[in-house]
């Protein structure tokens, strides 16, 4: 639309909305959503294109529901610096009312394009005039796949905004995150008390109080990135409510902090946050009244040393026992190691303590408390201070924010996970250090002077404690300047020793291309003096390559330092998740209580009224409905993943197991409104019918209440009904042990492996296992079905004598079905978590590959302890539901093999 019509609307005597502004080329198009409260609240959708941003007006506000499709009206171009505007726009003028911005950040379009920024505008362009954008946003709130579509039929301006599937998608209300993105204020906020619009302060800002300086939190790079903060603001009533709640506790004036355990890579998972690895000092402040201490990890008094904190802490008057780093930074806000090691005054450099953690308060210890929730009293208790300031925690990429601490030259990142505790002294798997640069602590030992040097020292020689041993690891050259090296020699000095006292000695004078005739004198030292050393990688006799100095360390103990091993990340983590997905104890308490038949409940807002809950259902176990509804119940937050947007074909047991069972698939007019239905064509009566979908709790409690002991969904969803999620492989014995199933699994399992294909077992319930391999909509039926009967083939002429691929009963033989059938559309099979209408109520339980092995048995999961299992493991299947296999991929390897 141009700007044209954008500035015959203003009048830019009386607003301060920018005039003009067009896009800079730069390496990636912009997004802004502003929330503006006039005649109407709306949101204000906008997308940088041909140097001007591109507007739609959102009534109800973007969601991240892929269900909700909300109405965006498209609106006059807006000039490109209008994506920094917010503030108060005068009453009378266009749009009066009051602005910010909600959300920001940069986007592409969803699929892949060639190219550089301006091929990646011309695709947006031309998707633009075509009536349907597909864009991947990379903001601080809104993330991943979204679409803009021409709403044909209506008016000529409407389109509709929604989320697609991905990661990212949350039926949670996104719009409750209701602050502004640059000035963290509310809109309420921000009309009473609007500080700034794009281009000056408004005249209601110039008669308030000045703002204090904002405190430095990070450089001016992370401020720009699209990252949104964890820390969430505690009314006052939840402040004392949680601090109610906490144990009681008295003071104490030492601490060993909790320590995090390095890992080899980055990773994305939503039950972690990130905050930056600083490249300073650990310190522990335990202030009480006139008590007042603050100490290195190791315990040593940093109260004279960095006297600006320790006065800024004192001057706060709190009681309670922080956590936290002590930083210098240069002018770019970057912490620097070398001059924290050296400071001696605020000339040396911007002293900071980022507190990341809060254990005590008050008379209460914190430290059982989830670390959000500590987070969260932290950023409600702290003042505003220069010197003392809350490290952040942020919701993003954890895989993303290690790419941008590289580029910006940090040393690293912290992961943790939103619910662990505080634990004093431990290496804890809760809290994960990724490194941007590989960095070791060491101890000196001694070092080398040169015959034709003029430097104080040519290099040191350093090592690591193994036991008792100290093991030398490497000869550092390079990180120090002649000032440093003199400063050093003087601690250095009243170490010196005869005694060498590396387990063994190193060879120092070993002869190179670069010097044939090395001449280096060696000065042995006690090893009481500990710095830190980056370097490229170790070699394999456990020597650094390229290491480079970095400073001497005060605050950690020689006894303490030891080679740092890197762990998998991702065992780490999938660990962790098992925990984290645990169910909530809230959720573990009972539906139902023990002594009324009929029962009226209030699930997700909808009245259930629950009956013949005296009924038994398992008459030798004496296990009735009630038992059944409960275990539904604590079992949802899991269960429903599998469940949702997928047709269910219903069977009912009225009567329990030893009764008649029916199929009840057309619920059509025998359901409640509210549920949610898949229409469908009967070809066999030439009706129309629906089938029900157990998108929530409500609806699953109600289908159980019909009988429903097990569940049964369809493999693909109503969003692409002719693609399944998965692919399956069913084992179902005949006179089989079920030592030949769990043989057949591990054969299948070995082929799958070789082929690069990942699997995941379950016990069926009844009498077999199954096998999935995700798919992730991508293949057809059709597809999915070939592919297993190729695995299964390649099975049974391994197996020959005890599996078989005929269908029909009479023709098996007695032998095991290797059925790869179920792979077709409308098929069922019972889903994971489902307990199933056999004796002993067994359920159909996700196992472990290592838990698959002779012995395994069908009773070892049912109704009595899958619930168990599963605070312990967590939701370990939820990989089938994730990132699907490349079919071509894997045969076009497997045929080169052949």
């Amino acid at each position: 639309m141009g700007l044209e019509q954008y500035k015959q609307k203003r009048d830019f005597s009386k607003t301060t909305e920018p005039k003009a502004g067009r896009g800079k080329d730069q390496n990636s198009l912009r997004f802004v959503v502003q929330k503006h409260d006039a005649s109407h609240l709306h949101y204000d959708f906008r997308l940088e294109m041909e140097g001007v941003l591109k507007s739609w007006a959102v009534p109800k506000g973007p969601s991240t529901n892929p269900e909700i499709k909300r109405l965006a009206v498209m609106v006059e171009d807006h000039p490109y610096d209008y994506k920094d505007f917010e503030g108060i726009i005068p009453k009378g003028q266009y749009g009066g009312g009051t602005v910010i911005v909600w959300d920001e950040g940069t986007y592409q379009t969803a699929e892949k394009v060639i190219g550089d920024e301006k091929k990646q505008e011309k695709a947006l362009l031309q998707q633009l005039e075509a009536g349907k954008l597909k864009i991947k946003l990379k903001g601080k709130k809104l993330k991943g796949e979204f679409a803009l579509v021409k709403a044909h039929g209506r008016g000529e301006n409407d389109w509709l905004l929604m989320k697609l599937q991905d990661r990212y998608a949350s039926e949670a209300d996104i719009t409750l995150k209701d602050k502004s993105v640059l000035s963290k204020k509310t809109i309420q906020q921000m009309e009473q008390r609007p500080v700034q619009t794009y281009a000056k302060p408004t005249g209601k800002a110039n008669s308030a109080k000045p703002e204090k300086k904002a405190p430095r939190t990070k450089t001016k790079q992370l401020a720009e990135l699209p990252l949104e903060e964890n820390a969430t603001e505690l009314k006052e009533s939840e402040l004392k409510a949680l601090l109610k709640n906490a144990p009681k506790q008295a003071f104490y004036q030492s601490l060993s902090p909790m320590l995090a355990t390095l890992v080899d890579q980055a990773f994305d998972d939503d039950n972690w946050c990130y905050e930056i690895k600083w490249d300073g000092y650990r310190a522990v402040a335990l202030m009480n009244k006139t008590k007042f201490e603050f100490k290195s990890r190791n315990g040593k008094s940093f109260a004279e040393k960095f006297y600006p904190i320790a006065d800024a802490l004192k001057k706060m008057k709190l009681n309670a026992v922080f956590d936290g780093e002590v930083v210098v930074l240069n002018r770019n806000g970057q912490a620097n190691f070398g001059k924290l090691q050296n400071w001696r005054s605020e000339a040396d450099g911007e002293l900071i303590y980022y507190v990341f953690d809060l254990l005590w308060y008050n008379g209460k210890d914190l430290k059982g408390l989830p670390l959000l929730q500590r987070k969260a009293i932290l950023q409600a208790i702290l003042p505003t201070n220069e010197s003392i300031q809350l490290s952040k925690d942020f919701e993003t990429s954890g895989i993303e924010f290690l790419e941008v601490a590289k580029k910006m030259g940090l040393e690293g990142i912290m992961a943790k996970k939103k619910n662990s505790g505080y634990h004093p002294k431990e290496r804890s798997k809760d809290w994960l250090k990724i490194k941007a640069n590989k960095r070791q602590e060491v101890v000196i030992a001694g070092f080398t002077r040169n015959a034709d040097t003029k430097k104080v020292f040519s290099s040191l020689l350093v090592g690591v404690y193994k036991g008792a041993k100290l093991i030398y690891i490497g000869k550092i050259g390079t990180g120090f300047s002649n000032q440093m090296q003199q400063a050093m020699m003087k601690q250095f000095k009243p170490l010196i020793t005869n005694q060498m006292l590396f387990a063994q000695a190193p060879e120092v004078n070993k002869a190179s291309r670069f010097k044939p005739n090395p001449n280096a004198v060696v000065t042995w030292l006690k090893p009481l003096l500990v710095a830190e050393v980056s370097y490229t990688e170790m070699t394999a006799d456990g020597v650094m390559r390229h290491p480079a100095f970095e400073g001497l360390r005060e605050d950690k103990s020689v006894k303490s330092i030891v080679l740092e091993k890197e762990k998998a990340s991702e065992s780490i983590v999938k660990g962790s998740k098992r925990r984290s997905q645990s169910l909530e104890k809230s959720s573990q308490k009972q539906l139902l209580n023990s002594t009324e038949n009929i029962q009226i409940k209030k699930v997700n807002g909808h009245e259930l009224k629950l009956t013949n809950l005296n009924k038994i259902y398992w008459p030798k176990e004496k296990i009735s409905k009630r038992d059944l509804i409960n275990y539904y119940h604590q079992i949802a937050p899991v269960l429903l993943p599998y469940l949702k947007n997928r047709p269910q074909s219903m069977n009912r047991y009225p009567n329990g197991i030893t009764g008649k069972s029916f199929y009840f698939k057309n619920v059509k007019g025998k359901v409640p409104d509210w549920m949610s239905t898949y229409a469908y064509f009967s070809e066999d009566d030439a009706q129309e019918k629906e089938y029900l979908i157990a998108n929530d709790e409500a609806t699953l409690l109600y289908m159980i209440n019909m009988g429903c002991i097990e569940l049964n969904p369809w493999s693909s969803t109503v969003k692409k009904p002719d693609h399944p999620t998965f692919c399956m492989i069913d084992l179902d014995p005949d006179q089989n042990s079920f030592d030949q199933v769990v043989e057949t699994a591990l054969l299948t399992k070995q082929l799958l492996d070789d082929m690069g294909v990942p699997s995941y077992c379950k016990t069926s319930g009844s009498t077999g296992l199954h096998i999935y391999i995700p798919l992730n909509h991508k293949y057809a039926y059709e597809q999915s079905k070939e592919f297993a009967r190729v695995i299964v083939t390649l099975v049974n002429k391994e197996l020959p004598k005890f599996t078989t691929l005929e269908r029909t009963i009479k023709d098996r033989k007695g032998k095991m079905y290797l059925d790869f059938l179920q792979n077709r559309a409308h098929a069922t099979i019972a889903c994971a978590y489902a307990v199933r209408p056999k004796p002993g109520a067994t359920v159909s339980m996700p196992l472990e590959w290592d838990e698959v092995k002779k012995g395994l048995k069908m009773t070892d999961f049912t109704i009595h302890n899958a619930l168990e299992r599963i605070q312990t493991n967590g939701d370990i299947f939820k990989p089938v539901l994730g990132k699907g296999v490349d079919l071509e991929k894997v045969i076009v390897k497997y045929m080169k093999k052949q």
